[in-house]
């Protein structure tokens, strides 16, 4: 293998070789590295509030334990009106039946979190929106039926 072949930046062996061996040894190993101040082991920690922390005026930080609060259910559900809001979607009007879906998904979820006003505003929506959107579908299929016997 000619040396002059190779692109330029390329590593021949000498190279190599020269790497895997040091040339000086490492550094010394320091007790206390730069920076960082020195530790006194034989000093006792002096008794008193801080019994954390062995320098005195150090904050004493106080941790409050968690509270963990969970809903209970509602006892009295408001009703989500899962089944009209699927019927209002396949067979009257998509669109409001979609929204009325919702609804009552969000519905359900305020009862099982306990969320009394939430879910009654969300059952009165998605109510609303299934008598809109029946309405709508049996306007829709009177027209096309009387458009049908027109054109006859």
């Amino acid at each position: 293998m000619d040396p002059s072949n190779q692109p330029p930046g390329a590593w021949n062996s000498s190279e190599k070789s020269g790497m895997l061996q040091p040339t000086s040894p490492p550094p010394a190993y320091q007790d206390n590295p730069a920076g960082y101040p020195t530790s006194f082991p034989s000093q006792p920690v002096p008794p008193g509030p801080y019994v954390h922390g062995p320098y005195p005026g150090q904050p004493v930080v106080a941790v409050q334990p968690a509270v963990f609060v969970t809903a209970a259910p509602l006892a009295s559900p408001e009703p989500d009106y899962l089944c009209y809001s699927i019927f209002t979607m396949l067979c009257c009007c998509f669109p409001l039946g979609i929204a009325a879906l919702v609804f009552s998904c969000s519905t359900r979820n305020a009862n099982y979190s306990g969320q009394q006003a939430l879910a009654e505003k969300n059952s009165k929506t998605a109510r609303t929106l299934n008598h809109v959107g029946i309405a709508l579908g049996l306007v829709f299929l009177v027209l096309i039926i009387i458009l049908q016997f027109v054109n006859i």
